[in-house]
């Protein structure tokens, strides 16, 4: 079973006012002007999906800055899961120091959303490392039962638009504040991962997962081979940054690694399902 946790879709209506929207939205902007963005549909999705095999999408809009554009956001993936029961699961965008933050995330809730994210800190103009912007996000996916996915990137080498100023520090600061959290950082954490081999830190992560996202034009399969070397490959969760990549970029990856095939099996599903099931 291949269950891709990191999907991206645009409501058609904001694929039609996308540039009337940048000019209030800095991050959107900086984002779908970058040379590698792709628009995707819903439709767009399961196309993908049924092309690759792919058994189930965690699928989630643009975490805006406005609470409007959020909630359309939310409105479109609640009725994609509805039309595509089982294929797709739900996650919501909101922005955690916006009013009616609270509202919203129990909507989320209430339609089945099994998280909230992607979101964007510095996009969306909050500092991850305060626990006085981030206990309220915290306590009610924490009280709902539901998972936080936060973007973030590795400290060093070539920049790139949308890679932002969240890294590996910056991450652990959260779970150390909110070690009761289910949290997913994509694109491998920017490295977190390392610092489970300290024993404290362990401790802190050890509701800390990480995706994929990405991958292909970060590392080398290496990166594949070296969690699971260091005790941690079950913290793995296939990303695909759909639409900008698919997966089949992701398996070429992956059999150019030194897994074994239930290693494979783990990174591209098992460990999902565990994930989700996982009791804080």
């Amino acid at each position: 079973m291949i269950i891709d946790c990191h999907v991206h879709v645009y409501p058609p209506e904001i694929i039609k006012n996308w540039e009337k929207i940048a000019e209030r939205e800095e991050h959107f902007r900086t984002l779908v002007t970058n040379s590698v963005h792709k628009w995707a549909t819903t439709e767009d999705v399961i196309e993908q999906m049924e092309k690759d095999k792919i058994d189930q999408s965690w699928i989630f809009g643009f975490a805006f800055d406005d609470m409007g554009l959020c909630r359309e956001c939310n409105d479109y993936v609640m009725e994609s899961v509805r039309k595509y029961p089982g294929k797709l699961k739900g996650m919501g965008v909101v922005n955690p120091i916006a009013r009616g933050v609270e509202e919203e995330t129990g909507r989320c809730a209430e339609a089945g959303f099994i998280g909230i994210g992607e979101l964007f800190p510095q996009g969306q103009g909050f500092n991850l490392t305060d626990m006085r912007q981030t206990w309220k996000i915290a306590g009610l996916v924490d009280e709902l039962g539901m998972f936080l996915m936060f973007h973030s990137a590795e400290p060093v080498g070539h920049e790139y638009g949308g890679k932002g100023n969240v890294g590996p520090k910056e991450a652990a600061t959260f779970s150390t504040n909110h070690p009761e959290v289910k949290v997913i950082f994509a694109h491998w954490g920017g490295g977190l991962w390392l610092y489970e081999l300290m024993p404290e830190m362990k401790m802190y992560l050890q509701n800390t997962y990480y995706d994929t996202a990405a991958t292909p034009w970060l590392y080398t399969s290496g990166m594949f081979d070296s969690m699971f070397s260091a005790g941690i490959g079950k913290k793995i969760l296939y990303g695909s940054d759909f639409p900008i990549l698919t997966c089949k970029r992701y398996v070429k990856i992956l059999e150019q690694s030194g897994l074994t095939g239930l290693q494979k099996e783990m990174v591209l599903g098992k460990n999902a399902i565990k994930f989700l099931k996982k009791r804080c």
